[in-house]
């Protein structure tokens, strides 16, 4: 039988591997022939030149969109080494790193959801590529997919290694809204102490990504002083520095807000809505954590994270790869279906965008449909606690 079954593994893997590198090649092709011009990635490159010529960093306009910096410091530190490439070298490692980044996504998630098949990860990547929050992070050269391997690794590692937090640091100093998970962790391990319990683990790795994050971010500021003070200071108040709220691509609460009340500020809707959602969805984590159900707090978690900030562009939403693989996985199959179908439908694009702020105007349809993945997020959100109550599947004693 053992026999039998490492045949069907190796039958399995290569097949799987094959329809991937197929799907791989595809995507290269459809990518290049969209004339993809990876915007961001120049905007990366243009803050890397910045910071090495010692000019004013958050002062940068650059690309014929005349976009801004918008990330902390630390992150421009880390574009430094882009400015080593010409434009095309640039493109193609970018593209090809996501790619395995993908591959590590994929296979991160699936170790979080408890699925262990090496295939499956073969199967699910080569399928993944084409979703729209993948393929906007590839085409636009986004770093979404290393943030989320960072925090995914970090929280897929054993209870009590010497690096947990790490990731999820170093996460929040490129970009700030991983920090919510460093709150989930804390908030965990206090409420654990307070119900008799020690919560050293996530108390440890809490202050494990408080110190990263601390040490990345005085690093930028013994390089970077002036930038530094007026981000931190100034720049990261300001939500409007990085685009419209309206902006259909905008996947945020803020930004269905903005579209459905027909205003490009929401204001004190969206604060008291961001505060509700963000306490209600932190609140399920946690219990999800606290009831062993570490898949179901960590999703928790991340869209909680990406309705409650400001800005989620849609490419922010790569979340939904371990989000469909958790409810397919824990036998949810038409919320699976469904999740898939938002994901993957394009149809927030459907909707008129772009020069003359169309979507201040947008009808219901158009709100609807502009809105799926804040909606999907927010039904999950819905569908968390029934998950929190139910009987552990692995103990974490802490």
């Amino acid at each position: 039988m053992t026999v039998i079954a490492f045949s069907g593994v190796h039958r399995r893997v290569p097949a799987a591997l094959g329809v991937c590198l197929f799907s791989f090649a595809a995507f290269w092709i459809a990518q290049r022939a969209a004339q993809v011009s990876m915007i961001d990635l120049m905007v990366y490159r243009a803050e890397g030149a910045t910071v090495r010529a010692g000019g004013d960093l958050y002062a940068l306009r650059t690309t014929t969109a005349q976009l801004p910096t918008t990330y902390p410091p630390f992150a421009a530190l880390l574009f430094t080494p882009l400015t080593l490439l010409d434009t095309a070298d640039l493109r193609t490692l970018a593209t090809a790193g996501n790619l395995a980044l993908l591959v590590a996504f994929v296979r991160l998630s699936l170790r979080l959801v408890g699925h262990t098949r090496v295939d499956t990860v073969w199967w699910v990547t080569a399928a993944a590529v084409w979703c729209e929050p993948v393929w906007t992070t590839l085409r636009y050269g986004q770093i979404n997919l290393l943030l989320a391997v960072l925090v995914l690794g970090d929280l897929t590692r054993r209870p009590g290694d010497r690096l947990a937090g790490l990731g999820i640091g170093l996460a929040a100093a490129v970009k700030l809204t991983p920090a919510l998970f460093a709150v989930f962790l804390l908030a965990t391990g206090v409420l654990t102490h307070r119900a008799g319990g020690s919560g050293a683990l996530w108390l440890r790795h809490a202050r494990g990504a408080a110190i990263a994050f601390a040490c990345a971010t005085l690093l930028a500021a013994a390089v970077l002083p002036y930038d530094s003070w007026r981000f931190w200071s100034c720049m990261v108040f300001r939500a409007g520095r990085v685009g419209h709220a309206e902006e259909t691509a905008n996947q945020a609460l803020r930004g269905v807000l903005a579209r459905a009340m027909h205003t490009p500020e929401p204001g004190a809707a969206w604060v008291v809505s961001a505060v509700l959602v963000g306490a209600a969805g932190l609140a399920a984590a946690v219990a999800a954590e606290l009831r062993g159900q570490r898949a179901w707090a960590v999703l928790g978690c991340a869209v909680t994270a990406l309705l409650i900030s400001p800005v989620s562009w849609s490419h922010h939403w790569v979340w939904c790869v371990p989000l469909v693989l958790l409810l397919a996985v824990r036998g949810h199959r038409a919320g699976a279906a469904g999740t898939l179908l938002v994901f993957c439908s394009y149809a927030l694009w459907w909707v008129p965008h772009g020069a003359g702020r169309p979507e201040l105007g947008q009808g219901a349809a158009e709100l609807l449909l502009s809105g799926l993945y804040a909606a999907a997020g927010c039904g999950f959100l819905l569908r968390l606690p029934r998950a929190a109550l139910r009987p552990s599947r692995t103990s974490r004693t802490a």
